[in-house]
């Protein structure tokens, strides 16, 4: 074995500091727009701050109170049975479009460029843009329903159950297509030899699908998951546009609590809710890396 030189020992000292160098940059911003704003943040949920006034320390009382607010727990209900209904849907409906995009026939690009459309346009503006649709009445699907002979003065948004049920269908109607785009890449990247192997072997659909397919996607399963995760717990321009929270409160999102809390003067509650929220989206992200981490480690 040829003893390394000092030559050769200086230049890869100087490529590892230079290398640590260049990462300055990054932990900077990462400080100044992360690690910053969580530790203030956390400081200012134990105080009682209006936004103006000087903050007064009143220890975990604002955590105290979220959890004796009977609206505040509900708006965790809301937003937990938001993520249960949505990010289950759009994986499923995704996955099911990537498959059907992932084949060949004509106009294809048009048509993965049409289902990927909505994703592009702002969730307010789509929430707005449903609302006047279901409308009753005089709403689009009101009229079409009633030029095929079925009339109904249904307002979807009077009830809560109807009211949830129809945010959650507008969500996944707008970001299939997002989820779609991911599934499709994992999908191309698998190489056509091993569905051409299995062929060879006999084996069917749904074993391709199951032991080919399904493992090979991993990394976009985890992409999708968590990002949906993310979104389905944060939701609010889709619930803010379509219902407002409504009827009542039984539509209203933690986001949106989070928002009103701090308009309503009680900016040192609202982050304490804010970094319950945080801890809510946490837990499943770090079970969902965990789980797919250890189908990828095998």
């Amino acid at each position: 074995m040829l003893p390394v030189t000092r030559e050769k020992r200086t230049l890869h000292l100087n490529s590892a500091s230079w290398h640590r160098f260049m990462a300055v940059p990054a932990l900077l911003l990462f400080s100044v727009f992360f690690l910053y704003p969580l530790c203030r943040g956390v400081w200012t949920s134990f105080t009682a701050w209006d936004g103006f006034s000087t903050p007064t320390f009143i220890g975990v009382k604002n955590y105290r109170d979220f959890f004796h607010d009977d609206r505040a727990l509900r708006d965790i209900q809301n937003t937990v049975l938001f993520a249960l209904g949505s990010a289950p849907l759009l994986n499923i409906l995704g996955l099911l479009l990537a498959l059907l995009m992932n084949r060949t026939f004509k106009a294809r690009a048009a048509v993965r460029s049409l289902l990927y459309l909505p994703a592009v346009i702002s969730p307010m503006i789509m929430g707005s843009i449903w609302y006047l649709l279901l409308q009753p009445k005089r709403g689009l699907l009101a009229i079409l329903l009633q030029r095929v002979g079925y009339i109904s003065n249904t307002n979807w948004m009077l009830s809560g159950g109807s009211a949830m049920l129809v945010i959650v269908l507008v969500n996944v109607w707008q970001y299939a297509g997002m989820t779609m785009i991911i599934y499709l890449a994992g999908l191309q990247a698998i190489p056509v030899e091993h569905y051409e192997a299995a062929e060879l072997e006999g084996a069917s659909r749904q074993h391709i699908f199951r032991y080919i397919v399904l493992p090979q996607l991993i990394p976009a399963l985890k992409i999708n998951v968590i990002t949906n995760i993310i979104g389905s717990l944060s939701v609010f321009d889709a619930i803010l546009s379509l219902t407002d929270g409504g009827p009542g409160y039984d539509t209203e999102s933690l986001s949106i609590y989070i928002m009103r809390m701090c308009y309503g003067n009680k900016t040192g509650y609202s982050t304490a809710v804010a970094l319950i929220l945080f801890v809510i989206i946490l837990i499943p992200v770090l079970l969902s890396l965990r789980f797919f981490n250890a189908r990828e480690d095998r």
